[in-house]
């Protein structure tokens, strides 16, 4: 399974759109958006892409209220998850915060197969040791808006543990 992963949109529906929709086009099945989308209808062209999209709120909050009910009417496409997410896709478990400190305090864990932080704009994969002995994904797939680094997102393939970063 194929997922697109996103953060810091910042109202920049045109850059989330494009994410989607080249993601799509190369498989992905779904979205994780590690937050700072800020306006519900950053989403809107977006969600025509049809995939399921994972959303946290990150520190630009936003309007909570629209996200919750753009999430309770789009018949399963949207998920809004809060402050985190705890997803499972493809077997897999995932963890999305907006900060990237948290993000590595919960790879940390070992609980995680892939966690995915956002706040920095800085595009990074990595693994990270954990407190089991193993290690664990801390992604973090940088700006889409392309606000003070360049537009990237990650396109994670799930079954290979492969994150590739995507310029816009």
């Amino acid at each position: 399974m194929k997922v697109c992963i996103v953060s810091d949109s910042h109202d920049r529906g045109e850059a989330l759109d494009h994410a989607v929709r080249a993601a799509a086009e190369q498989g992905a099945t779904a979205v994780i958006h590690c937050g700072d989308l800020i306006g519900g209808h950053t989403l809107h062209t977006a969600m025509r892409a049809g995939l399921p999209i994972h959303v946290i709120h990150g520190n630009n909050l936003g309007d909570t209220h629209t996200l919750q009910r753009l999430a309770r009417d789009s018949e399963g496409r949207l998920h809004y998850h809060g402050g985190d997410a705890r997803i499972e896709l493809a077997g897999r478990k995932i963890f999305a915060v907006h900060y990237p400190e948290y993000g590595y305090a919960m790879a940390c864990t070992g609980e995680w197969d892939l966690v995915c932080c956002g706040h920095s704009h800085a595009a990074e994969v990595r693994q990270v040791s954990n407190v089991l002995g193993s290690k664990s994904w801390l992604v973090n797939p940088g700006t889409v808006a392309g606000i003070g680094a360049p537009a990237t997102w990650i396109l994670a393939d799930l079954a290979a543990m492969r994150f590739e970063l995507q310029s816009l």
